[in-house]
């Protein structure tokens, strides 16, 4: 009995535990939630009636880091919505496809340590969409630099002097120029000088943790994407958010009508735009 009693004890003070500490989870999560930070207006109008009347517009367009999670996605997104006339991958090398679906796809290789030998890749488009992006991990902390900040910023520049009038920037959740952290200062950097560069309209998308089952993925990150994929699933859309929606949140907002030139997607816009692409 004794045994029994203890056992008793332990287990109650362990459900206890866990208790106060998915408690203390929700409380932090529901802190951090994004408040509403756009407002679609537009969004009550038929997706699909603004798709068709952007697409007889016979519009052009560019994605940068097509060969990346999102830009694959995002790639594949373009395609079946079908809304531009012609899109082209702007690219350290040329990529493979198989299928009749990519037959009409522009591709044009460039190296980024000389882009403006290449400006001519860049004229013509009337939209472009930026996912390109590295890890300190991968590059070092200067080589990270170097990607997610000069590359993305000259492109941006001469897609601006090559006529783009609308540009879509794939950043980060907690972008800040003024950050602490190396990643968010340098996302938050490049997000503040491309604004001005005075883009007619230009789109931030910060996205939280993005749930995709990633090439190369190390057990720690597949482990963190399965927790903030519980998280997301159970209501709390302010830490991650399917790769998918990202992409079609991207696609969505290039038909709609913004308030204003720069405007800014948190997870949650990102979210709540990508599933009402879906529906």
């Amino acid at each position: 009995m004794p045994v029994i009693k203890l056992l008793c004890t332990t287990l109650g003070k362990t459900l206890g535990f866990f208790t106060v500490l998915v408690v203390f989870i929700a409380a932090t999560l529901n802190y951090f939630e994004d408040s509403e930070t756009v407002k679609y207006t537009s969004m009550a109008e038929d997706i699909k009636t603004l798709e068709e009347n952007f697409r007889q517009q016979n519009k052009s367009c560019f994605i940068l880091g097509a060969s990346g999670e999102t830009g694959k996605v995002l790639l594949q997104e373009l395609l079946e919505r079908n809304i531009f006339s012609k899109i082209t991958l702007i690219g350290r090398r040329q990529l493979t496809f198989e299928g009749k679906t990519y037959e009409n796809l522009v591709q044009e290789v460039v190296d980024f340590e000389k882009l403006d030998d290449y400006a001519a890749a860049f004229q013509g488009h009337d939209v472009g969409y930026c996912c390109l992006g590295t890890t300190r991990a991968k590059a070092g902390a200067e080589g990270f630099i170097r990607v997610d900040h000069d590359y993305v910023l000259k492109s941006a520049e001469l897609a601006k002097a090559g006529g783009c009038t609308q540009f879509h920037l794939e950043s980060s959740r907690g972008a800040n120029k003024k950050s602490g952290f190396l990643y968010l200062k340098v996302k938050g950097q490049v997000e503040a000088d491309i604004e001005a560069l005075g883009f007619d309209r230009f789109a931030i998308y910060r996205p939280g943790v993005l749930l995709v089952d990633r090439q190369e993925s190390r057990p720690a990150e597949w482990m963190a994407r399965k927790f903030f994929s519980t998280v997301s699933a159970v209501g709390f859309r302010s830490m991650a958010v399917p790769i998918q929606e990202v992409a079609k949140a991207m696609v969505s907002n290039t038909v709609l009508q913004p308030e204003q030139k720069t405007e800014i997607l948190e997870n949650k816009d990102i979210a709540t735009l990508g599933k009402s692409a879906g529906k």
